[in-house]
């Protein structure tokens, strides 16, 4: 992240890494938090209130149709939401939307290195800690190409019990 720059934050919660972010933009950049749990974003909106950040808001709203506008974001982040997502096909194309030519997607989510059993696929714990909804990540990386994003890059692969948390990088060509 560069200062000036326009960051968003998919799955934002409770505002932490917007915070982050808001350091690196500086008071020249903006940060917006996305997320649709309206209990989590009371909570990102009191912090940010207490803390005094000018450049941060939060919206009310899904991945799948983000109410950001078109081409008016230089870099998306999300920390293992996208994989919570039914259609995850909707969220790059909609990341692909509102990102500026040249803009970055910096993601770390949860991709299979195998299949999963039908009753881990079909467990509710499974889902809430982002397993279940884990899929391949050749298919994970082919829609994000899909999409229209390029230069994909897989920066970190770290191993857990069924599947693997992976840090990647795409680019929306210029």
């Amino acid at each position: 992240m560069k200062e000036g720059e326009v960051v968003l934050d998919l799955g934002s919660g409770a505002g932490l890494d917007c915070f982050l972010s808001a350091a690196k933009v500086g008071p020249w950049g903006k940060v917006i938090g996305l997320d649709m749990t309206r209990e989590m974003l009371a909570k990102a909106e009191a912090t940010r209130k207490e803390l005094g950040l000018n450049n941060v808001e939060f919206r009310t709203g899904e991945m799948e149709k983000m109410p950001v506008e078109s081409a008016s974001v230089d870099v998306i982040i999300s920390n293992c939401v996208i994989n919570l997502s039914p259609e995850k096909e909707k969220v790059f194309q909609e990341a692909y939307r509102v990102l500026k030519p040249g803009g970055r997607m910096m993601v770390s989510d949860m991709v299979l290195e195998k299949e999963l059993p039908p009753e881990v696929k079909n467990d509710p714990l499974a889902w809430a800690s982002c397993i279940a909804g884990a899929v391949m990540e050749k298919e994970y990386l082919g829609m994000m190409e899909k999409a229209g994003f390029r230069d994909i890059q897989v920066l970190s692969r770290t191993p857990r019990k069924q599947v693997v948390s992976a840090k990647i990088r795409a680019v929306k060509k210029p």
